[in-house]
């Protein structure tokens, strides 16, 4: 037996045990999609969004890559940016990052590497502009949690800039954005920073 083979035969005890208490589920569940949440989460093994929250299949679209980017250069991104809001319809776009993240902590270390350098230096430009804060802080722990905390906090605010979302807003789209951290020690998400569409009317 190849090591992999052990998924499938755990995919197929999966499907049983759904298929137990809704044989439906799966014949449902392919007639369509319409999740609330587009999850901007990072790629880290250890942060699945459907198990973190107790979700089922269905219920997050999905965008992952190194350190939850938002990145308007990045094709991926904007195209499932763009799905998710205009066809989709989600109600909440959620970027979602944790702690010992190690993409974090490559932009802290000034990592040198011909593919992340680059693609982590939003998040240098996050610690060049709060240099200061973090300068205060002796545990390097303190450091880089705060960090993952301060790059959600930009990629939200970046995503309430982005003309896919302004659109949607200006056509009445009632799309909350969220800035979550999950802490992968203890296991806890936590929220800290929301943009409410009703409270940017009139802005």
């Amino acid at each position: 037996m190849k090591s992999y083979d052990q998924l499938f035969l755990a995919n197929r005890a999966w499907v049983q045990t759904i298929k137990s208490v809704d044989k439906d589920y799966f014949k449902n569940l392919s007639l369509g999609q319409s999740p609330r949440y587009f999850w901007v989460g990072c790629a880290d093994s250890r942060m699945s969004p459907t198990v973190i929250t107790r979700s089922t299949l269905g219920e997050f679209f999905v965008h992952r890559n190194v350190a939850n980017l938002v990145n308007e250069k990045d094709e991926n991104f904007m195209a499932s940016l763009r799905y998710a809001v205009d066809y989709l319809k989600v109600k909440h776009i959620v970027v979602a990052g944790h702690y010992s993240c190690g993409g974090v902590k490559a932009a802290y270390d000034n990592l040198q590497d011909p593919y992340l350098t680059n693609w982590v230096g939003d998040i240098r430009h996050t610690l060049e502009t709060n240099r200061s804060e973090i300068d205060q802080m002796t545990d390097e722990n303190d450091k880089l949690n705060r960090l993952t905390e301060l790059s959600i906090i930009r990629q939200v605010d970046k995503l309430a800039t982005m003309d896919i979302i302004k659109e949607a807003w200006s056509k009445g789209q009632r799309l909350f954005i969220h800035g979550w951290v999950f802490n992968i020690s203890t296991g806890e998400l936590n929220s800290i920073k929301e943009i409410n569409p009703d409270e940017l009317i009139g802005e």
